[in-house]
């Protein structure tokens, strides 16, 4: 573990009290304009300030006696010598009797030297003559006489040539106003030779303004004027730079301070860690740093309002003869304060009763297995447990939902996350046997953001729908469970309904070895969720940037969620020390200078807990300037799970930079670069096809393109870790998740060198051919996906009567769709990716042959292919009136975006087609078909489009 010691970390502020963080919205909302102020500024402004007493603190006359030499009041030069204001020395009697003797060579009248000569006559001694003097180049400017008033002048002024009182006034005042200077010029006579000398002295600062012009401001001398972007900065330096300065101890300080209490979205622990977070923007130097404040719904746990309990008797005579614990063994202190109580964020209220059915993972396959069974399972509650085809919370609640159940009970099993697969919390990534994951169960793929504001942002004035409106929520109430007090209900409906089949039965001991279902007959369960729901909850996003030099308007966004259902050391907490750490370094360099070719935006993602709220309702806040000006979004969430494998899900255009990056990043303890260690794990790139992230909203709504990292388990998606409980600790973290913080510097230095890459980088460095050998990939999968006749989607056709055309046949043509015109849009876009990365070979060459430095026109057109590489993926949002997925228009990419309900074979592309053949509507298939293809091609010739 890092020492403290050695640490650089600034501690946060103090936490404030409850009545602090709630004393009024007046002051709380003023205490966001006061940015911290430092030791040193406090310094700098005491010594300006004793600097400014210093210079004050006597008479200016007396000030002035203490230069060389003396104050003396100015006066008026004396034509004739004998000046008493001119401190002359011997080199100065020198240098002017070298200077009367060339006015006397060159016959120029001296005016310092008393001559009387008629302003009548002649200014010019003798003509001009072809043949110039012999006479030494001197440059020098034209000596001007100034009048300056005078003490002396006072006696002048008194003999007044008309004797009267006016004058004697007249010269007074000017006794008064002294340092009023009156400026009296008399030009020096001129002669032919210094008319030359001035006219060509003339000619040559027109010449060299000319060519400064012709430097700085015309295409022809660009390339000597400037490199490319204008940096001054060497970009290998900076890698290195940056790599060197990621320090683990400040990110162990940074953690352990925003774990130190619980803070649910909209809370007091919530709101004083975005004020910690707008402070670390602050002091880190990041511009433009603002809080952005949404209102939205939330839901909250109620002490007393939640109950699982198996009740005896009939009617109103009956009595709970167990009760579930609910809640984790107290695990807080006084630093940490108490974990938050169990609960399912944006879970419906409700107090039902019913009997307890066992289904598995609770799929919709697991429920049709039921109804096999001849299981009744109308008005039941359900037993499900996490993990499975259908891992969301969420659509295991609303399958149950769909099957009949009045309510929905979720547990972890050991099996899937327990000691079955090794150690538990505190010593283990696995959940212990009270260990309780608290979840969302808003239906993200469905609608994400503020459930009551599907499709615009929740400002105040904006049109909200009603809790019975929204289609993001759920129906039947919910709550979590550990496996201690699952354990409980399965051994009271052992013997009651039907033998589930093994791949059932879990891990749970004492159960048995035969598990089973339940039935109608069996004990009945009662669940209670009576919790707060606010409709207008306020959430808080922090924002700060570091603003571009050449594409300043164009940006890169890094995000994290801060918000988390309990203490949340993994998950979020990881991933803002990452974020905040990357911000620190950055900052420093911009301290230095440094500034990349686009800006750099960091976020602080608010509710990302509950439907990933704050990053869903910026997009759409911002929606038309982030289609333009978004170049790519980098997310950071559960950053750190325990393990020391990357995971890096994204869009295609991110392989050539990512596979820069892990070159030069090395894990210690394996003595391998990452780029090794990734593909001797068989690693890939994978997509981002769920709203399980905050990535959504940008890749789904805005286009941008989008990357998630993180180090998850040994296991190729082994995501394990004590998420969602209040063993997601701080402790947790030193003890088993990143002990010397040495993952959380690799993935910090990943995110740094890639921010450089796709910040400062002249050329964005999208990988477009990759995206064209995705797409190929995925059209592949679609036509066998269709050809093999889409089974479960078949099956749900047949349980619902669905007809699928206009023919009447059956069988497989029922999923027969032609999907050639995506597939040559496919292959357009791989005719115009090779064109057009053509001219990336050609700029690299022109460089090249200009030693480094690059036309302003060329920089133009640079910049415009930058953009074509970002619209790409842009192109492919289906922005038509009422676009987007069917039924979920939210979202708009036709190529990525979550299923509406994930099954086994695996098939997660085109998901609006995907819904549509699902349900059996051939006719909306085909629309899609073309719809996409359209899209594809048009994104193709935008390529083809570059000036």
């Amino acid at each position: 573990m890092p020492s403290d010691e050695k640490s650089h970390y600034t501690p946060a502020p103090p936490i404030p009290s409850y009545h602090e963080a709630t004393r009024g919205a007046s002051s709380s909302r003023a205490d966001w304009q006061q940015p911290p102020r430092s030791p040193l500024d406090a310094r700098a402004e005491h010594e300006t300030e004793a600097q400014s007493l210093l210079n004050t603190s006597q008479p200016r006359q007396q000030r002035n006696r203490q230069a060389p030499g003396g104050y003396r009041q100015p006066y008026v030069e004396s034509d004739g010598e004998g000046s008493d204001w001119t401190l002359e020395s011997d080199d100065d009697d020198d240098d002017h009797e070298e200077v009367r003797r060339e006015m006397q060579e060159l016959e120029v009248e001296d005016p310092l030297n008393g001559s009387t000569t008629s302003r009548s006559s002649s200014l010019w001694r003798k003509p001009i003559s072809f043949s110039l003097p012999q006479w030494r180049w001197r440059w020098r400017l034209p000596r001007l006489t100034v009048r300056l008033p005078r003490a002396n002048d006072d006696a002048s002024n008194t003999e007044n040539t008309n004797g009267d009182n006016e004058g004697a006034s007249e010269s007074e005042s000017e006794r008064r106003r002294w340092w009023q200077w009156r400026p009296r010029w008399r030009p020096p006579p001129i002669s032919s030779s210094a008319a030359l000398l001035l006219m060509g002295r003339l000619l040559a600062a027109f010449l060299v303004i000319g060519f400064l012009w012709l430097l700085f401001m015309s295409d022809v001398f660009t390339s000597m004027s400037r490199r490319i972007g204008g940096q001054m900065f060497d970009p290998e330096q900076v890698r290195q730079h940056v790599v060197h300065m990621v320090d683990p101890a400040q990110m162990h300080g940074t953690l352990r301070h925003f774990t130190s209490y619980a803070h649910i979205a909209g809370t007091e622990g919530d709101w004083a860690l975005a004020r910690d977070v707008r402070n670390a923007f602050l002091r880190d130097g990041l511009e433009d740093v603002v809080v952005d404040e949404y209102q939205v719904y939330m839901n909250y746990p109620r002490p007393d309002g939640r109950a699982v309990e198996i009740l005896s008797g009939e009617g109103d005579g009956q009595k709970a003869i167990w009760k579930a614990k609910l809640e984790e063994m107290d695990i807080g202190d006084e630093t940490a304060g108490r974990p938050t109580l169990a609960f399912h964020g944006h879970s419906k209220s409700g107090d039902v009763r019913g009997p307890l059915i066992y289904a598995n993972y609770g799929s919709r396959e697991d429920f049709k297995k039921l109804g096999d069974m001849e299981i009744d399972v109308k008005g039941a509650i359900a037993l499900v447990r996490y993990s499975g085809i259908q891992d969301e919370a969420a659509l295991k609640v609303k399958a149950a939902e769909i099957a009949g159940f009045a309510g929905c009970l979720i547990y972890s099993d050991p099996a899937d996350d327990g000691f079955v697969r090794g150690d538990v919390a505190p010593n283990g990534r696995f959940l212990p046997a009270d260990g309780v994951r608290r979840d969302s169960v808003s239906l993200s793929n469905w609608v994400i953001g503020d459930v009551l504001t599907p499709g615009w942002e929740s400002k105040p004035g904006q049109p909200r729908e009603t809790l019975e409106q929204t289609k993001g929520l759920v129906g039947i109430p919910s709550l979590p469970l550990a496996w201690r007090d699952a354990q409980a209900l399965l051994q009271h409906i052992s013997g009651f309904g039907e033998k589930v089949p093994g791949a059932w039965r879990g891990a749970v001991p004492d159960v048995g070895d035969v598990w089973w279902s339940g039935n109608a007959s069996g004990p009945v369960v009662r669940l209670k969720n009576d919790q707060d729901e606010e409709t207008l909850q306020a959430v808080w996003n922090v924002h700060g940037r570091i603003r571009g030099l050449e594409q300043g308007d164009k940006k890169i966004f890094i995000g994290n969620q801060r918000d988390a259902l309990s203490f949340g050391a993994a998950d979020p907490g990881s991933g803002t020390a990452v974020m905040l750490e990357v911000v620190r370094v950055l900052g420093d360099l911009a301290a230095r200078g440094w500034r990349p070719l686009r800006t750099v935006e960091f976020a602080s993602w608010d509710g990302g807990a509950h439907n990933r709220v704050g990053s869903t309702e910026f997009v759409e806040n911002n929606l038309e300037a982030l289609q333009a000006d978004a170049y790519a979004y980098v997310n950071l969430g559960a950053a750190i799970r325990g393990g020391t494998r990357l995971r890096a899900r994204g869009s295609p255009v991110f392989s050539k930079a990512l596979a820069r990056v892990l070159d030069r990043v090395v894990d210690p303890s394996q003595n391998a670069s990452l780029r090794t260690l990734w593909g001797e794990n068989d690693s890939n790139l994978r997509p981002l096809n769920d709203a399980a992230g905050d990535y959504a909203a940008f890749q789904d709504i805005a286009g941008a393109s989008s990357l998630d990292l993180d180090f998850e388990g040994e296991e190729s998606g082994d995501s394990y870790y004590p998420r969602g409980s209040s063993y997601d600790t701080f402790d947790w973290m030193t003890r088993v998740g990143d002990p010397e913080f040495a993952y959380h510097a690799l993935l910090a230095q990943v995110v740094l060198l890639l921010v450089l890459e796709l910040a400062d980088r002249p050329v964005l460095p999208f990988d477009m051919s990759s995206y064209a050998q995705e797409l190929n990939r995925y059209v592949g999968q679609l036509g066998k996906w269709v050809e093999d006749g889409a089974a479960a989607g078949k099956q749900r056709r047949q349980d619902n009567k669905a007809r699928s055309g206009d023919d009447g046949d059956n069988g497989k043509k029922k999923t027969k769709l032609d999907i050639g015109k995506i597939e040559a849009a496919v292959r357009k876009v791989g005719s115009a990716v090779a064109d057009f990365e053509r001219w990336e070979q050609i700029w690299e060459t022109s460089i090249i042959r200009s030693n480094g430095w690059e036309p302003s026109g060329l920089g133009k057109q640079r910049c415009v292919y930058n953009d074509r590489m970002a619209e790409f993926e842009t192109a492919l949002l289906d922005l038509d009136f009422g676009g987007g997925i069917p039924n979920r228009t939210q979202f708009k990419h036709v190529v990525y975006g979550p299923q509406l309900w994930p099954d086994e074979d695996g098939f997660a592309f085109f998901p609006a087609i995907r819904d549509a053949v699902d349900a059996g509507d051939m006719k909306l298939a085909r629309i899609l078909v073309d719809k996409t293809a359209r899209l594809i091609n048009d994104a193709a010739n935008a390529l083809l489009s570059l000036d």
